[in-house]
């Protein structure tokens, strides 16, 4: 007999029989239907039809100017769609059989989990590609990467550090390839921006969203797609860090194109006044070398209490995130009434379904 048996209490046996000869008792009392569920079979529902236009099927999603006014507008009515059949719990596996690369040059969270778990719920599969697991690494060129991977996967998500990369992805790729993210833009966390904003809004003509900060790729996205939309953007950020004269130029194209306004400035609170909505994004980005001297010119950014008093009443706050509390934004204002940011971030996952399914149905 071991020690362990010797040294149990008297009793203790006695009353783990009993635990057992309990559940003995509820189980036999218990009806079937309460003991097991039914999976797959006669109750499986089949999908719903879904339709859409076949304009994008195909088609690469890498510039902010990828997509025309009504294409976008097509893309949130589709995410719309989608996002009201999860949520009543509809199954949607549009795009069975259908295998998704993404290549990742950049840790990620959101991109990732939300073009992951999109492409799941509608019936494909993902492959994750890090960049330091394929044969990249060692020397193996872009543009072989792209031409095999096209022969193994359906369409491709790329997070990358030097948007040229994207560029060669695009030439030799023949599936579709979407930025998930360059140092030059981010055309997926803007469309989901303006799915939000159509969410709190409705139409989105005429809404007033006020960014601060770096004039980088999020503020580049924001300010193309956001005007192709008749969205009145302004940015307000120092001189050295505005946008891009091309970024202006083509949002101002749009602008005009859709009776919207573009305003640049160095005044923040400017920029705050009459502002619907007002967004930032960190002031370092990954992969930047002026840290130290990007955080002290961009400080007099910082969204604070009385930059959202400044705005309209009842004015939004909005991040794309991972934020820094307290850096880019005061706590009390990401973590305030107002802040909209995880509906921000759920709707990623909507949004990224939408042009998965339209670019590869």
């Amino acid at each position: 007999m071991s020690d362990a048996w010797k040294a149990a209490p008297a009793g203790a046996n006695e009353s783990s029989l009993h635990e057992v000869a309990q559940s003995v008792d509820d189980l036999t009392q218990s009806r079937p239907s309460d003991r097991t569920i039914a999976l797959g079979g006669a109750m499986m529902a089949n999908p719903a039809s879904f339709s859409i236009s076949t304009r994008m099927r195909g088609r690469h999603v890498i510039e902010d100017t990828d997509l025309t006014t009504d294409e976008i507008h097509e893309v949130l009515d589709t995410a719309t769609r989608l996002k009201r059949m999860q949520k009543r719990g509809e199954i949607h596996p549009y795009l069975a059989g259908k295998t998704l690369g993404l290549l990742f040059q950049h840790p990620s969270t959101r991109t990732r989990v939300s073009f992951e778990a999109g492409i799941a719920q509608l019936g494909g599969q993902a492959i994750f590609l890090g960049a330091n697991d394929l044969q990249l690494k060692r020397g193996e060129t872009l543009a072989d990467t792209a031409q095999v991977l096209s022969r193994y996967v359906d369409a491709l998500v790329a997070r990358v550090a030097d948007h040229h990369d994207l560029l060669t992805l695009r030439t030799f790729s023949t599936i579709p390839v979407l930025n998930g993210l360059s140092d030059k833009s981010h055309p997926m966390q803007a469309l989901s921006d303006m799915l939000t904003l159509k969410e709190y809004f409705g139409d989105l003509q005429g809404v007033n969203l006020a960014y601060f900060g770096d004039g980088n790729n999020i503020c580049s996205s924001l300010m193309i797609i956001g005007s192709a939309l008749g969205v009145n953007v302004t940015v307000a950020s120092p001189k050295k860090y505005h946008p891009t004269d091309e970024t202006i130029s083509q949002a101002a194209w749009f602008a005009s194109a859709n009776k919207a306004k573009l305003h640049i400035t160095e005044d923040p609170l400017e920029a705050a006044e009459g502002a619907d909505v007002v967004y930032t994004d960190i002031h370092v980005s990954m992969g930047m070398t002026d840290g130290a001297q990007r955080a002290v010119a961009l400080a007099p950014y910082k969204v604070t209490a009385e930059v959202m008093a400044a705005a309209n009443p009842g004015a939004y706050f909005m991040h794309d995130l991972p934020m820094h509390r307290d850096e880019e934004v005061a706590a009390d204002v990401a973590d305030g009434p107002r802040s909209i940011i995880f509906d921000q971030a759920e709707n990623r996952l909507h949004m990224q379904k939408a042009v998965l399914l339209h670019t590869m149905s």
